[in-house]
């Protein structure tokens, strides 16, 4: 690799492996551990083609192998681990949005892999159908049905939990 590439590959790295980080962590379910390892075998990919893929789109390419890694992943397991995320210690227990966050990252999480990666996609990282299904390898139709199942099965599940509190 050439010193444009290497220092080129550098500024993509600080740009966008917190947000690679971040899709790993929605899409696949599980630690931050396990997120991070993620992200490196797909930075690593990334590396090793770079000059190949620098002037496309490096951030989808390592996205795409993101995502499939951990739907990969995921079909290998067979028992779901339940995460909770830790409060910051400066941040109230009783705040409404970090309720409401933590019960939609519960819900998604139990939500099937491919499903889960639709939805962190188009909503979380504000990709179009167009894109999301590119990164997936399917259709725009699978994207958008994939969607509405996802989010009708979050909506059921937070309904059936208002009816039992409530």
């Amino acid at each position: 690799m050439t010193d444009d590439d290497e220092a080129a590959f550098d500024e993509f790295l600080a740009a966008r492996s917190t947000s690679l980080l971040r899709t790993a962590i929605l899409v696949c379910g599980a630690t931050r551990h396990d997120a991070e390892d993620l992200v490196q075998h797909a930075l690593e990919k990334v590396y090793r083609h770079w000059p190949r893929i620098r002037g496309d789109n490096p951030e989808a390419y390592a996205r795409k192998i993101v995502i499939n890694a951990a739907i990969s992943k995921a079909r290998r397991r067979k028992i779901v681990q339940e995460i909770t995320f830790a409060r910051p210690p400066e941040t109230a227990a009783d705040s409404p949005d970090l309720d409401l966050r933590d019960t939609l990252i519960q819900e998604l999480r139990r939500l099937p892999p491919r499903m889960r990666a639709v939805l962190v996609l188009r909503y979380w990282e504000d990709q179009s159908e167009e894109s999301t299904a590119a990164l997936l390898g399917c259709s725009a139709g699978t994207v958008k049905s994939q969607a509405a199942r996802g989010l009708a099965r979050i909506r059921e599940n937070l309904n059936l939990a208002k009816e039992v509190i409530g």
